[in-house]
């Protein structure tokens, strides 16, 4: 088995800040007010919190569904979802050791608006979450996914942030008329 790498204590706080911008920067795009933002139940786990079944192979992160249930109440109306954004800590660290000028910050901020904007599409309904891994969704969302998150980001000054456009370069094709 493959061993798995793990965000050390530095490395852990820059995921914490990279959450922070991403949150604020996505809820800002979508104009979530924040009553909606703290209703859109997710979670984000590093590798060293992850269940064997979020490990993913490839990805840098994927979103994974579970259904959630208020405590003590047994009626299915009380059931909502959380959406789980699992960050593979070993593809990401790997990816920045190997790859000429990608800095860890602004990969982590591209990596966590793309996530986060695949759980608003989900909330909102523009795409339908089908149990499935980051790897399984169709490459016409993962474009759209992209755009948006090119989009969100473009205004955005960091270094590195020019280095992660380049990476995903790719990715980044003008997506069909509705996003």
């Amino acid at each position: 088995m493959k061993k798995i790498r793990h965000f050390d204590i530095e490395e852990l706080l820059k995921v914490d800040e990279a959450v922070k911008v991403s949150e604020e920067l996505v809820n800002n795009y979508f104009k979530l007010s924040s009553g909606q933002w703290l209703k859109n139940r997710y979670d984000i786990k590093t590798a060293k919190d992850l269940a064997l079944h979020e490990y993913v192979d490839g990805p840098f992160a994927q979103v994974i569904k579970y259904e959630g249930r208020k405590k003590d109440v047994s009626l299915g109306s009380s059931c909502f979802s959380l959406y789980t954004v699992c960050l593979q800590d070993s593809a990401i660290l790997s990816t920045i050791g190997k790859t000429n000028g990608l800095l860890l910050e602004s990969f982590l901020l591209y990596i966590l608006t793309h996530e986060l904007v695949h759980v608003v599409r989900f909330l909102k309904f523009k795409q339908r979450y089908e149990n499935k891994s980051e790897v399984d969704v169709t490459l016409d969302e993962e474009r759209k996914v992209h755009y948006l998150t090119h989009a969100i980001l473009k205004q955005v000054s960091m270094p590195g942030l020019k280095q992660v456009f380049e990476f995903y370069k790719d990715w980044l094709h003008v997506p069909g008329d509705e996003i």
